[in-house]
């Protein structure tokens, strides 16, 4: 018998838009298991193989390959589900930085349930540089710190996931300000998942 496919709610939106600051903040309400690739990436060892391999994309700006994304993505639920820190009957996934495009939601529709997407919209391109590269200084994250590697990753972004909106139904997608406060935006996100 297949494994039935996880509940999920997406955390969309362009670099720098807030996903990961909002995502650890949903999830530590009951019922929700924030899960972001980045910090799924981030957490391999670097000088392992495959740290190594994800290193080497995020570096540049570029995404890492789907079949390996998909791949990393799905041992980790597995490892959640084993460790009893994530309880597919009642809980719900907050998905941040996955599916990064349409293959990606393609690959992952036999695994999980789309319920909502919640697009954190931000009509200011340099505010969201700007956040990212003092995260960068924050958390030492190197990935954020160039300019130019900001931007490519914003132009990878329009080509690339921007399109994964339009491959699931209108009436799932929810748009938020992301320039509000991290409160406001918290706020605004707790209500409409209050409407479920």
């Amino acid at each position: 018998m297949s494994q039935p496919a996880y509940r999920a709610i997406l955390l969309f939106g362009a670099p720098g838009v807030g996903k990961g600051t909002q995502g650890q903040r949903i999830g530590q309400l009951p019922f929700y298991r924030h899960v972001s690739t980045g910090d799924l990436f981030r957490s391999l060892d670097r000088n392992s193989p495959l740290g190594k391999e994800v290193r080497s994309y995020s570096e540049r700006g570029v995404l890492v390959p789907d079949e390996l994304t998909i791949r990393i993505f799905g041992e980790a639920i597995k490892g959640l589900v084993d460790s009893g820190q994530f309880d597919p009957a009642r809980d719900t996934l907050l998905l941040d930085g996955i599916p990064r495009n349409v293959n990606q939601a393609q690959s992952l529709d036999g695994q999980v349930r789309v319920v909502r997407i919640i697009y954190l919209e931000s009509s200011n391109e340099q505010v969201m540089i700007d956040r990212m590269k003092r995260r960068a200084e924050l958390q030492g994250r190197k990935d954020d710190a160039d300019e130019g590697v900001i931007r490519r990753r914003f132009e990878v972004y329009r080509r690339e996931t921007r399109p994964v909106l339009d491959y699931y139904p209108r009436d799932l997608i929810v748009e938020i300000d992301a320039l509000g406060t991290q409160d406001e935006v918290a706020a605004a996100i707790k209500k409409e998942l209050m409407r479920q």
